[in-house]
């Protein structure tokens, strides 16, 4: 749940994504990002306010990453409790779509926003609460801000893709050469 909390982030937050502008989207955009993005997210869940509402959300899911990434882990942690203490995502056991019993964290009377930002609220504050804090990032690649969940096995990722990794080698390889 944490990597599809990061990929709501990137697809819903502004700012540059791989060396280009990344705008926030909205209208039909908004919509057409959340659908790409989220399995369940269909026109009929997706009415009215229901988008920007989720895109509210996604930004203080974003200050988590970028928290983590400046090394404050008090104020992710604060984001996240703020978020749980608004949300009450409540854990409850379901078994749908032929998959077994697994569990789902829904707050009693949730609209689709908050249906998805509870989780996703709750993912972050499983890894936050873990080992495993630091493995959350913000891609340090020049022009890039998308954020990424490090499920490697070293822990050692600094960027949100393989085209921003080269992005940089490349860049770091023409400043050697013409050195």
């Amino acid at each position: 749940m944490v990597v599809r909390t990061a990929d709501l982030v990137n697809a819903l937050s502004p700012g540059h994504r791989r060396g280009r502008p990344y705008p926030q989207p909205r209208g039909t955009d908004l919509v057409a990002a959340i659908k790409a993005t989220l399995p369940d997210a269909t026109d009929a869940k997706l009415g009215g306010e229901i988008p920007d509402k989720l895109a509210g959300h996604v930004q203080r899911l974003r200050t988590v990453f970028a928290a983590v990434g400046a090394g404050d882990l008090d104020c992710a942690a604060g984001t996240v409790n703020d978020l749980l203490d608004e949300l009450h995502p409540t854990p409850y056991l379901d078994a749908h779509d032929g998959e077994p019993w697994h569990v789902h964290f829904h707050g009693r009377d949730d609209d689709f926003a908050d249906g998805w930002a509870g989780p996703c609220s709750v993912a972050l504050a499983t890894v936050l609460g873990s080992d495993y804090a630091e493995r959350l990032g913000v891609c340090s690649a020049p022009e890039c801000d998308r954020v990424y969940v490090d499920v490697s096995r070293n822990g050692t990722r600094r960027f949100c893709s393989t085209a921003c990794q080269n992005r940089v080698k490349a860049a770091a390889h023409r400043a050697r050469v013409a050195g």
